[in-house]
């Protein structure tokens, strides 16, 4: 059976942040890989996206992804596109104010993250990593959910790397603090004398100083192997590849 995490601020909306549970991939992948750019079976990752579109209501064709690259770019999906050519856009959100149709994004680490103006009736979905998240890709999906008509926009974080996991380089410390200092609060001291980044934490500040009521699921990925994939902890046992999690929204 999936497992599916749901959070009361889009209460009212279908959406989900499905964990690894209930999917038909077994090894590396054992559980809910849904991503085709994995080295499973393209008919096992088949069979796990028809399970979430059944659950989230929608034909398996309008359960939508974009091909992911870690940008700040977003596509806005109007009547009449076709969401199965949205698959091959390189862009890592997501937006529509279109009815019977699932948004949907890719992670292992990076953030999920779910947006909704239920009143408007426009929602978004954005995959953003720290690479896209300092490129403006949260920024981004605001600025296109508002140009679709959102005015009071709510975003919840879905389960992602937690600072108690992200141990990186000085070199990346000064790349996000160069021309913003004050990034330095999204940085703490870590057990081998690296700094931890504080990932939702610094995806909290980019979603709410955008005028969004933003709050995070609370889940680390890293930290619990039954529930979710995680990129660095298949890198930190020298594992050949991972699945992805899928999270998905719809009108």
């Amino acid at each position: 059976m999936l497992e599916i995490l749901t959070h009361p601020l889009l209460g009212g909306l279908r959406h989900g942040f499905f964990t690894r549970k209930g999917g038909a991939s077994s090894g590396l992948y054992a559980g809910l890989n849904c991503g085709r750019g994995s080295g499973d079976l393209a008919e096992i990752v088949s069979v796990n996206r028809r399970r979430v579109a059944d659950a989230m209501g929608v034909a398996p064709g309008d359960l939508v992804t974009a091909h992911q690259v870690h940008s700040p770019d977003v596509v806005t999906i109007r009547d009449g596109d076709d969401p199965e050519q949205i698959a091959q856009v390189q862009a890592d959100a997501l937006v529509t104010a279109r009815p019977g149709i699932a948004l949907a994004v890719l992670t292992a680490d990076c953030q999920p993250v779910l947006l909704a103006d239920p009143d408007a009736g426009v929602i978004g979905a954005a995959h953003a990593g720290w690479k896209g998240a300092m490129g403006g890709v949260l920024d981004a999906v605001v600025a296109a959910m508002r140009a679709a008509g959102a005015e009071n926009i709510r975003a919840v974080i879905g389960p992602t790397i937690s600072q108690r996991a992200y141990e990186v380089g000085w070199d990346f410390m000064e790349e996000f603090t160069a021309d913003a200092p004050e990034n330095e609060r999204f940085f703490a001291g870590g057990p081998n004398g690296k700094p931890m980044f504080d990932l939702p934490s610094y995806g909290l500040a980019r979603l709410r100083d955008a005028g969004v009521q933003a709050e995070w699921s609370g889940h680390c990925t890293y930290s619990d192997e039954a529930r979710f994939f995680s990129f660095r902890r298949a890198t930190h046992r020298g594992e050949k590849d991972y699945g992805r999690l899928i999270s998905a929204i719809a009108l």
